[in-house]
């Protein structure tokens, strides 16, 4: 059984380090009598007698500390301090009453040299709440590690829904951009009494968006998988464009099985197709491609428009949405471990770079 399913279940850890405890204190205590003198005949039965009613005693210091615990820690303190010398005098009493009842030679011996006196009981009893006193010092040490140890469970688990619930944000938020564009489209297609080709781009957007419903955000997919559903989105704007959209592909077998976050390029193909494609009167070029260098998946998705001179600021701002939003998952997803770079293509047009790192289905 690991440390960590032990202090996941806390009676387990607690009785466990209850009998590890007083074992230690009888075989310490019987080894400390051997070398200084002759011990008596079981002796090591006594001793064993003895830590069960010490650790009744901590059972009941237990069930007190349970019910005090939400007091002040001045009270608490001496709270704390009262029991651990109530349970040690009464320890150290039981104690003398079985060395009696087993050793009666020995308690005549010792009654002869005044080891029975009240001042040696009282001496005695404080050795006894000192060793109660460390007991509830490693029992509170424990506690409050494995109270910090549950604070810090609930931190994490509250820090990981929040960044599902960002990453969830990030991606679907690109949607409703999507949906206007295409159910605005598809508006044109019936105005226009293009039934067939309008019934057509509804089927194939609700592929697409069943195809993004179905995915979450928080899985990865391949770079295949990811190909596969930017072909689906691809396959309406077509239907808008037509002959002025001309695409490109270009996958490395190697990189093909890569793995990659879910429709992470779709937007930034869309922001192509806003600032490239739609505003040129003889349409233009998308390409998207896909390798492995030095352990790191690279994806480019590149077009021919007229990239950031144009509008730098509406270029950056306008597409804000794709390019800012897959900037923000990646950052979340990989950290430090990743890149990603927007610049000008020669002669003209918009290449974005990223790069992440290279993983494979197990």
């Amino acid at each position: 059984m690991s440390l960590i399913h032990l202090t996941e279940n806390k009676r387990t850890l607690f009785w466990l380090l209850q009998l590890w405890g007083w074992s230690a204190w009888v075989v310490t205590y019987y080894l400390g009598v051997a070398f200084w003198g002759k011990t008596p005949s079981n002796y090591f039965t006594y001793l064993s007698g003895i830590a069960v009613v010490g650790m009744l005693l901590t059972l009941v210091l237990r069930q007190l500390y349970h019910f005090t615990w939400d007091l002040r820690p001045v009270m608490r303190a001496l709270t704390v301090l009262t029991a651990c010398y109530a349970a040690g005098f009464l320890w150290i009493t039981t104690r003398s009453v079985v060395f009696y009842r087993f050793y009666p030679e020995e308690t005549a011996s010792m009654a002869e040299k005044g080891g029975l006196q009240l001042a040696a009981l009282f001496e005695n009893s404080l050795s006894a709440s000192s060793v109660m006193l460390l007991w509830s010092a490693v029992y509170f040490g424990i506690k409050y590690y494995l109270l910090t140890q549950e604070e810090k469970q609930r931190y994490l688990k509250a820090l990981s829904q929040a960044h599902e619930a960002q990453l969830k944000m990030l991606r679907y938020q690109l949607n409703p951009h999507f949906l206007f564009n295409t159910l605005n489209a598809i508006s044109t297609l019936i105005l226009d009494q293009d039934s067939t080709t309008a019934n057509g781009m509804v089927t194939k957007l609700s592929r697409f968006l069943r195809y993004s419903l179905d995915n979450d955000p928080m899985q990865e997919v391949t770079v295949a998988e990811e190909i596969e559903s930017l072909r689906l989105y691809l396959d309406i704007e077509k239907v808008r464009f037509g002959d002025r959209l001309n695409l490109q592909f270009d996958v490395e077998p190697v990189a093909a099985n890569a793995l990659m976050p879910s429709l992470l390029l779709q937007p930034l193909v869309e922001n192509s197709i806003k600032y490239a494609i739609s505003r040129a009167i003889d349409g233009g070029s998308i390409s998207v491609s896909a390798r492995v260098s030095d352990d790191a998946l690279c994806l480019t998705v590149a077009d021919d428009g007229p990239g950031l001179e144009l509008s730098p600021k509406k270029s950056r701002e306008g597409g804000g949405v794709g390019l800012a939003n897959t900037k923000d998952r990646l950052l979340e997803l990989y950290g430090s471990n990743q890149s990603f770079s927007v610049s000008n293509t020669e002669p003209h047009g918009l290449t974005i770079n990223i790069c992440m790192p290279y993983r494979t289905k197990a």
